[in-house]
């Protein structure tokens, strides 16, 4: 009995820590840090080898950040359609305060990028980098601080983030699409068409969409469009009405079931595969100078300074003007440490720079150094803020929300 029970504890444990909110960010964190010390070892030349060894017609990395990440993005169209349609952005005066939050928050560092690239017309490609925000990580420092975050804020987070990942999608979309080839983008089209009409069809089983969105991937690959951007097209056609049978249970719809499914997988595979093939950056040779870089100081400025000014200046403008409501219990003490959190851009962050500069190892190197010293300082001082913030308001008893 005692042996059962010594198997049965380590596997509750684990259990638990997969099914916290903190798990995803935790797990990413590690693989982040395993990648800076491989690219820092004796494993560096192989960790650089496997990396650009190829299967098929393309390297390892290519199918983490076309393939893989096409998961990822996936998963994310299903979160914003979900959020739009039934959840938490469903309507105006919900998207109204992290709407215009998201706002400030992607407009202020990309200015502030601008600022210290003004002068290199080779790195202003680079200035959507600071503008994304991790959502893995950030809601993991949150989630590490239980009780001492009012609930709403987590929500007012994860809707922001949303948003976020929305503006960062359109973005890829606009900016960092290369040459066009016009007969796949039109097959790419047709194909989407199709998807559109199973959706009209009321087409009930999820392996056609993951069929049909496949051969989506393949033509949105070959015709310049960034590959990820399949992933946020299939989610758009995934039906989120109830499935034939069981009309009340919106639970079930196959929108639902997917992103159940696919949460764990990008959560504990994609999400740490692609940071740790990204995040490996070698110190080498790298002085001081390699921090004062423009490229460099205006990511990691941007990301820091950039999203508190612009996170909290923008959600602190629209409550003083009574466009929204302070999240319910919270306090500006806990809105400060929210902002600064929007700070960590780690994942979004680090692909849209591979896209800016692919080919040009030395500035990806510097998108690195600045994503990891703005995210690493942004979550340091997020959580201390949030850690020494005052406790949650409590109710009023006239129901008014502080």
């Amino acid at each position: 009995m005692s042996t059962m029970r010594k198997l049965i504890r380590p596997l509750s444990t684990l259990r638990s820590f997969l099914d916290s909110e903190a798990a995803g960010g935790l797990t990413l964190m590690a693989a982040a840090a395993l990648a800076l010390v491989v690219a820092n070892s004796a494993l560096a030349p192989r960790y650089a080898a496997a990396l650009h060894a190829y299967l098929g017609p393309m390297s390892v990395a290519h199918w983490i950040n076309d393939g893989l990440m096409a998961v990822f993005f996936l998963l994310v169209g299903l979160e914003i359609k979900r959020e739009m349609l039934d959840g938490q952005l469903s309507s105006w005066s919900n998207r109204m305060l992290p709407g215009i939050a998201a706002a400030g928050g992607m407009a202020v560092p990309a200015a502030i990028y601008l600022a210290f690239n003004a002068g290199s017309p080779e790195t202003l490609r680079g200035w959507a980098i600071p503008t994304a925000t991790d959502i893995a990580f950030a809601l993991g420092v949150l989630s590490l601080l239980g009780p001492r975050v009012p609930t709403s804020l987590k929500v007012f987070l994860a809707a922001l983030a949303i948003i976020d990942d929305l503006g960062a999608v359109v973005i890829i979309a606009l900016f960092y699409t290369g040459d066009i080839s016009m007969t796949d983008l039109g097959l790419a089209a047709a194909t989407f068409g199709v998807l559109v009409a199973m959706n009209r069809l009321r087409v009930g089983r999820l392996w056609p969409y993951l069929l049909i969105g496949a051969v989506l991937w393949v033509f949105v690959l070959r015709s310049g469009v960034h590959a990820t951007i399949a992933g946020v097209l299939l989610a758009l056609t995934i039906p989120l009405r109830p499935t034939p049978g069981r009309p009340d249970d919106t639970e079930h719809s196959l929108l639902h079931v997917l992103e159940h499914v696919l949460h764990k997988p990008v959560a504990f595979i994609v999400v740490p595969v692609f940071g740790f093939a990204n995040a490996g950056v070698s110190f080498a040779g790298i002085g001081w100078t390699a921090l004062t870089e423009p490229l460099t100081l205006g990511i990691g400025i941007g990301l820091l300074a950039g999203k508190l000014l612009g996170v909290f200046g923008a959600a602190a403008l629209a409550i003083r003007l009574g466009l929204a409501s302070m999240p319910f219990r919270a306090t500006w003490t806990h809105l400060i440490g929210i902002a600064l959190l929007c700070g960590i851009g780690f994942t979004m962050s680090l692909f849209i720079g591979l896209l800016a500069f692919a080919g040009n190892e030395r500035l990806q190197e510097e998108v690195k150094i600045g994503i990891l010293c703005g995210s690493l300082l942004a979550g340091l001082l997020g959580w201390l803020v949030l850690r020494i913030a005052p406790p949650p308001q409590e109710v009023r008893r006239s129901g008014a929300r502080a």
